[in-house]
């Protein structure tokens, strides 16, 4: 038969097709060629042979499979994905968190107190994945849904998180080398857990807390049991990597997450002292070690913690009701809202502008200052007299009696000149009342509900032995030099009075009827500490051009027409928005949903989440009798047996024989060190 092709190689082995025979000859190259032989090399000849092996033998994939495990998981699916969309109203917390899902929805800012963002923003996805529109009204416990809520879709994440805390339980008491019998039996106390079934099938956060805490603890324990491997294995760097994500992801959700974060971060700061004691070890490997887990354990938790703010803030980019709380530079950078009142305001405030004062604090509630032509009682309900000046208040709502215009002490004008002349930090001013053109002013004449404060006012002459005393000095608090210009909405001031270097301040009372309820204004002594309700921002501005009292309250009522930007950055917006999350507290309101702190402990009541109008079916969160109360008799039983054994064998008495204490040695990647374990 014909050869084929010659194909030229350097060693001297040929081959040939004779009859269907295969030939070997030892030759050169060139005669190899010229007699027709293919020369090829031995690794030709194993490829080949590998080649027909793999072409005679299938592929075959192996495959370990915990029966348990996936037991485990097809149960837990089952007990909180069946029949997930009953019922279709709204149960418990259902109705205080499907407000931020439809705020989500709508890109509508907003605050809740409660925590982080991460798990509404889950929560909001599954809304999102159903196709909801955000339109329902969350207003009351029981409410039927209307057809546009997907009711499945929006508690399938709580339900889906749930059902998998079910394997984990059972893979963390196999890391703590528990036998797989254990595992499995704490496992399925989890899976029968009423309380834990019913959490899990609402659109609820405790399923999901619970979760990346489950996740977290199993990841570190994953993590720890490979420390042999090191920095060499891709599995202990997922481990540890997804310690801190799932970290951050239970903070995330609700702040009880710190307390697992905090365990961990202590855990892992014994495991590394223990690391620096192993000369073994040396001070580069220990830097590297300690620099893995400071990037795992803390940078990413950070970032991520920072980056579920970003998303948040970023998806909510429209004014509210919820915005109000915030300060006037947050409102300003809102779409609609303040940021349509204010929007083409002069930024500098220079003599002759006219403003709004807004206090910084927004506690009790938000106000600006005011003045209107009402008089303080000549004597008080408890006999006190007062200075029957104007009266100045705190208003919490727009009012044109809210203006005052920045008049410079050496000048009559109340206009701004041009080019306008900016007040800086430490500049004296007067503050005109707009309405009225009366002036701000105090006196060592004790306040209405604050007798240890100076009384506010807007000063009325009566010709009597009470000089004005309206001279106040600027002081910007977050300045950056001592030249810096007072800004609209930016800058936060003081206003310090110059004769008795009382700081204007919010008192938080509320006034009596003569004061129509407004909020008390005092002057406040500077010895007595800084406080953010003695710090004001200038929320609304323009600049005065009309020089006649009517042509000026006309000009009041008109909108500002000159532009400036408020853009805050990220961090300031952040900053700003966790201290409300810490700080803002709901006011306490009692429903027939209301259950005490100790119910949640002992699960002693069942606490109602659902009650059917007519039919009478109900929903309720009650524990599992027979899980939750031998749970607390055992751990009680055993600290009771701990304590009783310990103060036995300080008295050297040895209930428990001495060979029963042992000592495991537990060997590292760092070394060895010894644990005594006493039973």
């Amino acid at each position: 038969m014909p050869h084929p092709q010659a194909v030229r190689n350097k060693d001297p082995v040929a081959l040939h097709f004779d009859g269907g025979d295969v030939l070997a000859s030892c030759f050169s190259p060139d005669q190899s060629h010229a007699d027709g032989f293919i020369p090829v090399t031995f690794s030709h000849i194993e490829t080949f042979d590998r080649m027909l092996g793999f072409l005679k033998n299938p592929a075959v994939v192996t495959a370990e499979i915990n029966v348990n495990l996936v037991a485990l998981t097809v149960m837990g699916l089952i007990s909180r994905l069946w029949g997930l969309s009953y019922p279709r109203a709204v149960v418990f917390d259902e109705v205080y968190y499907g407000q931020f899902v439809s705020l989500y929805m709508k890109r509508i800012f907003f605050v809740d107190d409660s925590g982080p963002p991460f798990g509404h923003m889950l929560l909001a996805l599954g809304g999102y994945l159903g196709g909801f529109d955000g339109n329902f009204l969350w207003n009351r416990i029981g409410a039927e849904y209307s057809t546009n809520v997907p009711v499945w879709s929006l508690r399938l994440l709580p339900a889906l998180a749930g059902a998998l805390y079910v394997p984990l339980a059972y893979q963390i008491l196999v890391e703590l080398q528990f036998s797989h019998c254990a595992a499995l039996g704490a496992a399925l106390l989890i899976l029968l857990e009423n309380s834990l079934i019913t959490q899990s099938r609402f659109m609820l956060l405790e399923s999901i807390l619970i979760f990346f805490i489950l996740l977290a603890v199993l990841s570190y324990l994953k993590f720890y049991n490979l420390q042999r491997h090191s920095f060499s294995s891709g599995s202990w760097w997922f481990w540890l990597l997804l310690t801190g994500v799932a970290c951050s992801c239970a903070v995330g959700v609700k702040y009880m997450g710190l307390f697992t974060y905090m365990l961990l971060l202590a855990i892992a700061g014994l495991h590394f002292w223990q690391m620096i004691g192993d000369q073994n070890l040396s001070n580069v490997s220990l830097i590297c070690h300690f620099l893995a887990r400071g990037l795992a354990l803390v940078i990413i938790p950070v970032a991520m913690y920072l980056s579920f703010f970003y998303v948040h803030l970023t998806l909510l980019y429209r004014s509210g009701p919820h915005d109000q709380i915030m300060t006037s530079a947050f409102q300003a950078s809102l779409e609609g809202g303040l940021a349509r009142i204010t929007q083409g305001q002069p930024l500098e405030v220079a003599y002759g502008s006219q403003i709004t004062l807004r206090n910084v604090l927004g506690k009790p509630m938000q106000c600006w200052l005011h003045s209107h032509t009402n008089t303080y009682p000549i004597r008080y309900e408890n006999g006190r007299g007062s200075s029957h000046q104007q009266q100045v208040t705190c208003y919490p709502f727009k009012d044109v009696n809210n203006w005052w215009i920045v008049k410079d002490p050496g000048m009559q004008q109340l206009v701004v000149s041009n080019p306008p002349r900016p007040v800086r930090h430490g500049h004296i001013v007067q503050l005109v009342h707009g309405i009225t053109t009366r002036y701000l002013n105090t006196h060592d004449v004790a306040a209405p509900l604050s007798p240890h404060s100076q009384e506010v006012s807007c000063y009325i002459d009566y010709n009597i032995s009470m000089p004005a005393q309206n001279l106040w000095r600027v002081e910007i608090v977050n300045r950056e030099s001592d030249t810096d210009v007072w800004k609209t909405i930016l800058s936060e001031v003081r206003f310090v009075h110059v004769n008795t270097s009382a700081v204007l301040k919010l008192s938080g009372a509320s006034l009596p009827e003569w004061g129509y309820r407004q909020l008390e204004v005092v002057g406040e002594k500077l010895s007595k500490g800084y406080h953010q309700s003695m710090v004001w921002n200038v929320e609304e501005h323009r600049y005065g051009k009309s020089q006649e009292q009517k042509e000026r309250e006309a000009e009041l009522h008109s909108p500002t027409q000159m532009d400036i930007s408020k853009n805050l950055s990220f961090m300031a917006k952040f900053t700003e928005l966790q201290w409300k999350i810490l700080t803002l507290k709901n006011e306490d309101t009692e429903h027939k949903y209301s259950s005490s702190a100790l119910d949640w402990i002992t699960m002693d009541t069942n606490i109602a989440y659902w009650l059917h109008p007519t039919s009478g079916a109900q929903i309720h969160l009650l524990g599992n009798i027979v899980t939750w109360a031998s749970a607390n008799i055992a751990a009680v039983v055993y600290m009771c047996l701990s304590l009783w054994y310990l103060i036995r064998r300080r008295r050297k008495i040895y209930d428990i024989p001495e060979e029963t204490s042992r000592v495991a040695h537990e060997e590292t990647d760092y070394g060895h060190h010894d644990v005594t374990i006493t039973s």
